[in-house]
């Protein structure tokens, strides 16, 4: 018996796959990609009663077996290939009890394969609800097959899982659908002799889609194409033959286990709710208010655990400096690393908001409305309604955002998808927002319920998704294809989130950011402070002579010198001499050396940008007196003019720099790695960081 059992897991988008994928492993989980290529791997794992570990392989959703996009290929690639370190002892198949036959198509190919498989019957609930009557037994026994029953989203029928897949090697394997061989037969033969395939429906799969196969050698590959020539195999009609086939099962079976009653009452309800939510005034309408509503939230809830965090690192920055021996490693460890980490950390209880919402907006099917509402005005500017997908998910990270790009079959939908995704604002922006506003706008309510600092990020926001709308229908000119795309999706009935998996979805993204945000963030803060704390040749040493000399002992007092120098050697630092060397460049949108270092360190990540800030005001500021990065900035003084560095003109400047900007190295490499050309990452940078000088330029000359 083996210690570890290999399970993918495999469904239909909707089908609540992921919900049993949370149910099964919680939060021991792990993300990575498939080999050789960049579609995400989520891998899980979980402890049957036997003590045996459970592997679950996650993979992506798929109505079927032929692809229409790279991550569906995944899934025949893994599933047919045993050498893929993927390849599953058996599949559990994740279908919607409220929508049998669609289902089932992606069980029939599956089960051909020869894989050992368990159908998952998830929504029994809500096919409860619905008066739907399913016989499992006879479901199974029609099927030869095991079916279990459950409620994921109440978490009924997970143990039951866990044990049929225990016990699965003790049930006899199941029969053939269809007959597979009837559809090509001498093509069918002679693959399967010549590649040495034991499954008819594989054979004829690899006849299908050979040429995007990994695991083929292109030798092979030529060879399949010449057999297919030979045999006068055609592609469509073989599928057209197959699907036919295979539906003409289907109805056999659920007409001897499923009994319908009724129009489903939910399914009423939503249709209902939908003649709101999804009207083509009102729709947008409901959308801005209820985005409106998760950005005054993100403000007013926050505000308490972020004070709570500020606290605790000023708290360890005092203590450090007090119990810790002064010196070199104090300095760097207090004012490099501690400050920098300071300036993200404080900003989790925002992200975790941000992720919650929008995980809530997903469970319940609303976000799929908004992705088909938005169809309508994309379709207007040139793109595919499968570009709002990527869109939407920007407001999290462009990273996957562009890589979901993948499902769309257009070429030049998908490029400019890609292209402008990035000008959405993403997660990582969150900080600089709120930081930003904190410092120049106004903690006030308007008209006694709304916040202006949350009224002003959902500005920015909106700002964003509107700027990318209008640089697609631009690129839409620029960029020619005459393939026309389309856009098909399903909307789920409405049902309440599942807290579980928001809870989930929390930790995942606030654990994300801080190991992946922290990583480069310490990296840049240690840089950064070494950077900033020496300077060419000896000119710390001329610096501390002149403050030395009597003159100045007798004018000011030992903390005002010692300002003075600080702030000197920040000016001469290897540093500062970076930072005035853009100055230039930068000065006509309101921005000093300091923020043009900032800018520059933020490019590996846009949430460096404060940990930037909390190390340059460190290293510049009085030791004795320990303040959060807020306050550090917020006191802030132009040495020229002696007003505020931050003022409202520089931060809205500075917020627009940011939402315009690719200030982010990952999205960058990504967008080369989906378009396999080096120009396009080169276009995008460059047309964003025009667009973002530009608006930069007019919004500080204008308020200035």
């Amino acid at each position: 018996m083996k210690d570890k059992i290999k399970v993918a897991l495999v469904g239909n988008p909707n089908t609540g796959k992921s919900t049993i994928f949370n149910a099964l492993t919680g939060l021991n989980q792990k993300i990575g990609n498939f080999p050789g290529v960049t579609v995400d791997k989520k891998t899980g794992f979980s402890k049957l009663a036997d003590g045996r570990i459970l592997e679950i392989v996650d993979l992506p959703g798929t109505y079927s077996l032929y692809p229409k996009s790279a991550d569906e290929t995944i899934v025949f690639e893994v599933l047919s290939d045993p050498k893929n370190s993927s390849h599953p002892d058996m599949v559990v198949i994740v279908a919607d009890a409220t929508n049998l036959k669609r289902n089932l198509l992606l069980y029939t190919q599956i089960a051909d394969l020869g894989l050992p498989v368990i159908i998952a019957l998830n929504m029994m609930d809500l096919a409860a609800k619905s008066n739907m009557e399913i016989d499992i037994d006879a479901l199974a026994k029609r099927l030869n097959v095991q079916v279990v029953s459950l409620a994921a989203r109440k978490s009924q029928g997970i143990e039951t899982l866990k044990n049929a897949i225990q016990f699965q090697s003790e049930i006899p394997l199941q029969s053939p659908t269809i007959d597979v061989e009837a559809i090509a037969p001498e093509l069918i033969q002679t693959l399967s002799k010549e590649l040495n395939i034991t499954q008819p429906y594989i054979a004829l799969q690899i006849a299908h889609q050979h040429e995007h196969l990994k695991y083929l050698t292109k030798t092979q590959s030529n060879r399949v194409e010449e057999l297919e020539k030979q045999f006068d195999f055609h592609s469509q009609k073989s599928q057209a033959a197959e699907t036919i086939a295979r539906y003409n099962f289907i109805n056999d079976v659920l007409l001897d286990t499923v009994k319908y009653k009724s129009v489903a009452l939910e399914e009423n309800i939503s249709n209902k709710i939908d003649h709101y939510l999804t009207h083509k005034v009102w729709g947008f309408v409901i959308f801005i208010a209820i985005l409106f509503s998760i950005f005054q939230s993100i403000f007013a809830w926050s505000e308490y655990p972020m004070a709570i965090i500020e606290t605790v690192f000023v708290w360890l920055a005092e203590m450090g400096h007090r119990y810790l021996p002064a010196g070199v490693l104090t300095n760097l460890l207090i004012d490099g690393v501690l400050s920098g980490l300071s300036g993200v950390m404080v900003f989790i209880p925002q992200i975790a908001l941000l992720f919650a919402f929008i995980s809530i907006l997903e469970d319940t099917g609303y976000m799929s409305r908004v992705t088909f509402m938005m169809d309508r005005l994309m379709r207007k500017v040139g793109l595919n309604g499968k570009s709002v997908v990527p869109l939407i998910g920007g407001l999290a990270c462009a990273v996957p955002s562009i890589m979901s790009a993948r499902t769309i079959e257009n070429w030049k939908d998908r490029m400019i998808t890609i292209m402008v995704t990035p000008l959405v604002s993403c997660s990582a922006r969150l900080p600089i927002y709120t930081l930003l506003i904190s410092l120049v706008v106004p903690k006030k309510m308007l008209l006694g319920f709304i916040n202006l600092q949350g009224l002003a990020l959902m500005s920015l926001y909106l700002l964003s998704i509107i700027t990318a709308i209008l640089v697609a229908w631009v690129m839409k000119g620029l960029i020619k294809s005459k393939i026309k795309g389309y856009f098909i999706m399903e909307l789920p009935v409405y049902r309440m989130p599942r807290w579980n998996n928001v809870g989930i979805t929390m930790y995942e993204s606030v654990k994300t950011f801080v190991t992946e945000a922290g990583k480069v963030i310490i990296a840049v803060s240690i840089i950064l402070w070494v950077l900033a704390s020496y300077g060419p040749g000896n000119s710390f040493e001329t610096i501390d002579q002149k403050y030395q000399a009597e003159s100045f002992k007798k004018e000011y007092s030992g903390a005002q010198i010692e300002r003075f120098k600080s702030s000197e050697k920040l000016e001469n630092s290897y540093a500062g001499i970076l930072g005035k060397s853009i100055e230039p460049a930068i000065k006509p949108l309101g921005f000093d050396w300091k923020i043009g270092i900032a800018l520059i360190t933020s490019f590996a990540a846009r949430e460096v940008f404060v940990g930037t800030m909390a190390t340059l005001y460190s290293v510049d500021g009085d030791a004795s007196k320990m303040e959060s990065v807020k306050e550090k900035m917020a006191n802030a003084k132009n040495p020229n003019t002696g007003q505020p560095v931050f003022t409202v003109a520089t931060a809205f400047s500075l917020m627009i720099f940011y939402a315009f900007a690719m200030q982010c190295m990952s999205t960058m490499a990504v967008v080369y790695r989906e378009t396999k050309n080096i120009k396009w990452p080169l276009i995008q940078f460059a047309y964003m960081l025009v667009l973002a000088y530009t608006a930069s330029f007019v919004v500080f000359q204008f308020l200035k």
